[in-house]
């Protein structure tokens, strides 16, 4: 058996639940697992120190702190932008998630918080900013 350490590459299954336990994403759902290599910097430190020690097969579940997964909400990633922005295609409706184009070329996307007037407040913080999140992991396959 294969054991989780430094530098692994792993296939696992996971899901993430919110604090009240309502369901936020599940690779089962498509039954696509993800291959993940530790070290990357794709996962955070301590998401990565709950994964090491696991072997093939097994599962485990564990909760982590906001700034361990995808941070605190930053208010200087909250933004009003004027309502003439918007358009039908781009439209300032509360909850509308809206890619906008950085002056780069990259994308970032924007979540619609609030409308009022002229004014269009949009949070660029990730969706789960700010969020306590339990994981539940099941290893599928460890490559050392």
């Amino acid at each position: 058996m294969n054991i989780i350490k430094e530098n692994s590459s792993v296939l696992m299954h996971f899901s993430i639940r919110l604090a009240d336990g309502s369901a936020v994403d599940s690779s089962k759902v498509a039954n696509k697992p993800h291959k993940f290599i530790l070290g990357d910097g794709s996962l955070s430190a301590n998401f990565e120190a709950s994964l090491l020690g696991l072997i093939e097969g097994q599962s485990k579940t564990f909760t982590l702190a906001p700034e361990d997964v995808f941070g605190l909400v930053n208010p200087d990633n909250i933004h009003h932008l004027e309502l003439s922005h918007f358009n039908k295609e781009a439209p300032a409706e509360v909850g509308t998630i809206i890619a906008f184009t950085q002056p780069d070329g990259s994308e970032l996307p924007g979540i619609i918080r609030e409308v009022v007037a002229e004014s269009v407040t949009v949070d660029f913080n990730h969706p789960l900013a700010g969020q306590t999140l339990t994981f539940d992991i099941d290893v599928l396959e460890v490559l050392n």
